[in-house]
């Protein structure tokens, strides 16, 4: 019997869980709150797990057609920029695939939209929850333009600051900021760069493929608060935020010039820990549940993982609450690792907390991605 869900947010978790719960069989509308879709155009890294995730989907080719594909990531350390050690992470979605992605999210958008429009999802911008009522045999819910809808469930997918984790779980954790802030500028391709190269400390930052012309150049800072950045004089600004850089970034930073073109977040994170997921028929997923720091470059990862298993679970389960229990039963492993781990290096970065084996959590966390989900 087709059941019809209500995904409320258009980003990666939206758009993915839309794709899989249309691939199940689900009716599915999507309601995005921007009335201009907008995403900022700098790039995302995407690990194994997610291009074996865009291969469940159906969608791999066309993500790997806007995306560059790469297995190896190299890590530099000091002001030295001195090599400490290079490797390749296993290639989950075939041997005829790369292990890992970078591509512009702009791109990843266009992807991931294409495919739940065409998989048969419905996608309405400029539109918000005004009120909804769950008497336990469905949802009703009213939007913001006055149209009216039954739903078997809501899925809020609607980021870090969630108005549904709001309005289900009011004394649910806020998100906090953690004291650093993240820098990304796209640049033309470096010749030669075959993957990820990381910088670590006192310059904390990287550069990533993201097409077969263009990378971009992220950089981590720290910050005293998270207070809204003026885009004129940003590029002088996330240039001085690079401390000591190595040697091998220095011509890349001298080329951020745009002030337009530098995106510099604080870096903000939530995770619902101790308290439920889901209240009645209405579930939360991606950065509404479990906001990560970037350090692991898994945030969008554990989104589109949490879109998969639900959809799945929800297939599985005649009951949506069973459903919902079952998904965060097998999400809560992962997601713990990615957001307790990624504040763990940026604490260590700030000299929150004593150094600590990076290298160790890294083949730690590739064995669990690596996993199934």
């Amino acid at each position: 019997m087709q059941r019809d869900v209500l995904i409320v947010g258009g980003g990666i978790g939206g758009l993915t869980a839309a794709i899989a719960l249309r691939r199940q069989g689900f009716a599915v509308q999507i309601i995005e709150r921007d009335p201009q879709w907008s995403v900022y155009g700098v790039g995302i890294i995407q690990q194994m797990n997610v291009v074996r995730a865009m291969r469940q989907l159906g969608v791999l080719d066309a993500y790997l057609s806007r995306a560059h594909g790469f297995d190896s990531t190299t890590i530099f350390v000091g002001p030295t920029g001195a090599k400490e050690t290079s490797f390749e992470t296993p290639r989950l979605a075939g041997p005829g695939y790369p292990s890992n992605a970078g591509i512009r999210r702009t791109d990843l958008q266009v992807v991931l939209g294409d495919a739940a429009r065409a998989a048969g999802a419905t996608i309405r911008l400029g539109v918000t929850v005004a009120t909804m009522t769950d008497d336990g045999d469905g949802v009703d819910v009213r939007l913001s333009d006055g149209t009216e809808a039954r739903f078997d469930c809501v899925v809020g997918a609607d980021g870090i600051y969630s108005r549904t984790r709001a309005a289900i779980l009011p004394d649910a954790p806020k998100p906090r900021y953690t004291g650093q802030w993240v820098w990304r500028y796209n640049l033309p391709l470096m010749p030669g760069l075959d993957g990820i190269h990381i910088f670590a400390g006192p310059c904390n930052a990287g550069l990533v493929p993201i097409s077969d012309s263009l990378m971009y150049l992220f950089l981590v800072s720290q910050e005293p608060g998270n207070d809204f950045l003026p885009v004129e004089g940003a590029a002088a600004a996330m240039r001085a935020r690079a401390q000591m850089p190595a040697p091998q970034l220095q011509p890349h930073l001298a080329a951020i010039t745009e002030d337009a073109g530098v995106v510099a977040r604080p870096i903000e994170t939530v995770f619902l820990e101790h308290d439920p997921w889901h209240v009645g028929r209405v579930v939360l997923l991606g950065d509404a549940v479990h906001a990560s720091s970037p350090h692991l470059a898994q945030g969008a990862g554990m989104a589109i993982e949490d879109a998969l298993v639900l959809a799945e679970e929800l297939a599985r389960n005649a009951a949506p609450e069973a459903a919902f229990a079952a998904y965060r039963a097998r999400r809560f492993d992962r997601v713990r690792h990615v957001v307790l781990n990624s504040l763990r290096i940026g604490d260590m970065q700030m000299g929150k907390i004593p150094p600590f084996d990076i290298g160790a959590l890294t083949g730690q966390t590739i064995g669990m991605m690596a996993g199934p989900i």
